[in-house]
């Protein structure tokens, strides 16, 4: 499973179990969030690293841009925009709204 596809279950997961959708929250008040994110979903069972969701994010975002626009100044913006765990955390928040 790649970073993509363990990120979308876990987000399953998360909107439905309140406590785990907390927990993931809480990696934003670590010192390093990313690195707490990751260890977070290691300890899940799900095998995300830094450099790889980093990657992945980078990646998304560069396909994303190309394919609106043909990638110029004016291609919208994503919330958090190259950064899965940015755009993953602002999803779970407004999960809980």
């Amino acid at each position: 499973m790649n970073v993509v596809e363990s990120l979308e279950e876990l987000q399953v997961k998360a909107m439905r179990d309140p406590d785990l959708r907390q927990m993931l929250l809480k990696t934003r008040e670590e010192n390093d969030p990313l690195e707490a994110f990751c260890k977070k979903c290691q300890e899940l069972g799900y095998e995300i690293y830094p450099m790889e969701l980093i990657v992945a994010g980078e990646e998304f975002y560069a396909a994303y841009r190309r394919s609106t626009n043909g990638g110029g100044e004016n291609s919208p913006k994503l919330l958090g925009e190259d950064d899965f765990y940015e755009m993953f955390i602002a999803n779970l928040e407004s999960m809980g709204k």
